[in-house]
């Protein structure tokens, strides 16, 4: 039953993707959908992008070892979700507009005429790096979902999972991902909600209590052990709290309230996007939460073993020991679409960024659109299975491939956009400063400063960005006519 529910699934996929790819017959309706979705599709897109198999897989793990202390890692979350569709949306639509960027490098080399080849270039490497990193992640996310599910070894769930998103990403760019994000939103929105409330109903069958249930830890994280003494509790209410600042900065979000059509459209699409994040996010902790005192019950049997080895596996353990098969594939489904959304999502974004931000401003020659359509085409085939390589290699969980890959993006573009949008003494030295300091600093406060310091690098990096790119606007403000 459990495979013919995804079996199903997967034709339900291939049925949004014959219909919408027709819709996509030029460079512009791939990258980008040349503003032919509407603004409800574009936030439940949004969405689903912007929750991959992080939010079942690691958000769910993570409230599972640390309990009510992991709770301010969903909060900064939720924080730089708000934050993003209440005060960035309608700025980013409207610059948008303006400029007619296609990416958010776009939106930098169109704003400062002349800097398109080299800022571009940098743009492009930056996303690349990065990007395929968080690639990776969500192909070792299907992985996990897959043998826990059907016992298929990780190897072959990787495989299928890459096949499936590369393959339809490919057929159809930008409108097709965002009509399989809509699919898959649903399902994960149910699947976030069903589990725990049928989670809790079995506990109390069980004898279980809703209070005792729903104890595990402290809100208020204490002091733990680290390389250099002792990291107190508030410190790590600081680095998850910091979770929010990556948002500012993350292309396959963006892009998202990039394409949408006016003010009317984009106020909706926030009403949409915050409900399904608060309704999501609350039962994706409260899965891990009721997970970890079911496990000490007893009530997941023998298959408590693989939680023991890996904690992200509480979700889709849940799901397989719980519930009948029919109600199980539906919520592994969800689980599923959790990494297709985000790695389809980011395969366009890289794609796109190197066709537009770097192969255009280094060649400068004339390319017909059908090319440059099938150009885009077969880089997304090639940075899915560089991709795939990549995820047979690392030995990370999702939660740790994601966080890195999430600091290096969001401290290199978040504060050049916030600053481009709200500030106007920014400069083209203040971009070039954002995106160095933030890339550097991403990868030398993860190898080195992390540990020592306390500080996670989504936090450190992030500050010193901003902090680099308001003084070298400062130093060298942009030319004036």
């Amino acid at each position: 039953m459990l495979i013919a529910v995804f079996i199903a699934y997967l034709l339900a996929l291939v049925i949004i993707v014959v219909y919408s790819a027709r819709r996509s017959g030029n460079k512009t309706d791939y990258i980008i959908g040349d503003h032919k979705i509407s603004g409800f599709s574009l936030a439940l897109s949004e969405r689903a992008t912007g929750e991959s198999a992080w939010l079942l897989l690691g958000l769910t793990g993570i409230a599972y070892s640390e309990g009510w202390s992991a709770v301010w890692v969903a909060l900064g979350c939720v924080a730089g979700i708000l934050f993003l569709w209440i005060f960035m949306a309608e700025p980013l639509r409207r610059i948008t507009e303006k400029t007619g960027a296609l990416t958010m490098a776009g939106l930098f080399t169109r704003s400062f005429p002349g800097s398109e080849r080299k800022l571009g270039t940098l743009s492009s490497l930056i996303i690349i790096f990065f990007f395929i990193l968080y690639i990776a992640a969500q192909f070792s996310g299907s992985g996990k979902i897959f043998n826990d599910t059907f016992k298929i070894d990780p190897f072959w769930g990787m495989v299928i999972g890459s096949a499936i998103v590369t393959l339809y990403t490919v057929l159809g760019g930008f409108i097709t991902v965002v009509a399989t994000d809509v699919f898959q939103a649903v399902l994960m929105i149910f699947t976030c909600i069903a589990l725990p409330v049928i989670a809790l109903f079995i506990a109390a069958s069980q004898g279980l209590g809703i209070a005792e249930t729903l104890v595990h830890g402290p809100v208020f994280p204490q002091s733990v052990p680290g390389a250099s003494g002792q990291i107190t509790g508030g410190l790590l209410i600081l680095n998850g709290l910091s979770w929010a600042f990556g948002y500012t900065g993350q292309p396959q979000l963006l892009n998202r309230m990039m394409a949408m059509r006016n003010p009317i459209e984009n106020r909706q699409a926030r009403v949409v996007a915050i409900a399904w994040t608060l309704l999501a996010y609350g039962g994706a902790f409260l899965t891990g939460i009721i997970g970890y005192n079911l496990v000490r019950a007893g009530v997941l049997g023998e298959n408590a073993a693989l939680i023991a080895a890996d904690a992200e596996k509480i979700m889709p353990v849940m799901v397989v020991t719980l519930l009948n098969p029919l109600l199980a594939g539906i919520l592994l489904s969800g689980a599923v679409s959790a990494m297709m959304s985000t790695a389809s999502s980011q395969l366009i974004v890289v794609s796109s960024s190197m066709t537009e931000d770097l192969y255009l401003n280094v060649k400068r020659t004339a390319i017909s659109e059908r090319k440059m359509l099938l150009l885009n085409k077969l880089l997304t085939l090639m940075v899915g299975l560089v991709a795939f390589i990549l995820a047979l290699t690392m030995e990370d969980t999702v939660y740790g491939l994601v966080s890195y890959a999430w600091s290096g993006i969001g401290a290199s573009f978040g504060p050049a956009i916030i600053l481009l949008l709200f500030w106007k003494k920014f400069s083209i030295a203040g971009v070039y400063a954002s995106l160095i300091t933030g890339t550097l600093s991403a990868v030398i406060w993860k190898t080195w400063l992390a540990e020592p310091t306390g500080i996670s690098e989504r936090l450190g990096s992030y500050l010193l960005a901003i902090c680099m790119a308001v003084i070298f606007s400062l130093l060298f403000p942009k030319k004036t006519d």
